[in-house]
């Protein structure tokens, strides 16, 4: 997992409320492995029509936010199933940072687990940056987990919080498991202290 630190970025905005696990990777593409491309079917029905070609409106599809990092959600975004691939698709797709009122409580978890930082701001706050982000697509946002900020592009300072094992975890890019690991020599420790060579 790549280590999250600082992030400077432009913002797209996809404002609507209660977007759903399901119209972030449709349920169809769920029995793709982890390792496929799942960044193509990232919103793969409103992004593209039926016979597959790109919808020019699609916030996704513009130009000026093509290569943005970081996505401006409404509130409860990625609300419904629990399903893991929707962060798959949303940092296939190249985000690393989702700002919003709020969020599905289980996507925030995989979330975090797949080294994409979910932030919650006050619904203003997001309010702005989204006006900010449609008055000028290229203007950057700067996120600085270490001090647990984000930028506006105007200069204003928003402060977050977030769990503190989540934030060592992304600052360290250590997903569960890679965490875990560090702590082998204890383990192994562990298990000779039990005469066991292997659990």
């Amino acid at each position: 997992m790549e280590p999250f630190i600082l992030l400077r970025s432009n913002a797209v905005p996809l404002v609507q409320d209660n977007i759903d696990t399901d119209q972030i990777i449709p349920a169809r593409f769920l029995a793709r492995p982890r390792d496929d491309d799942h960044g193509i079917n990232f919103f793969r029905d409103l992004r593209f029509d039926a016979a597959g070609n790109e919808i020019p409106e699609f916030p996704l599809n513009r130009p000026t936010w093509r290569d943005a990092r970081i996505i401006l959600g409404g509130r409860n975004f990625a609300c419904g199933s629990s399903r893991e691939n929707a962060v798959w698709a949303l940092h296939g797709w190249g985000a690393r940072a989702v700002i919003a009122p709020s969020f599905g409580d289980i996507f925030a978890i995989n979330a975090v687990k797949n080294g994409v930082l979910p932030i919650i701001l006050p619904a203003e706050a997001v309010s702005a940056l989204i006006a900010a982000s449609i008055a000028e697509p290229e203007a950057e946002i700067a996120i600085d987990l270490p001090a647990q900020t984000v930028t506006a592009p105007d200069g204003t300072v928003h402060r977050f919080e977030i769990d503190p094992f989540a934030k060592r975890s992304l600052l360290d890019g250590l997903d569960e498991l890679a965490f875990t690991m560090t702590h082998e020599d204890d383990i192994a420790a562990f298990a000779r202290r039990f005469g066991r060579d292997n659990f």
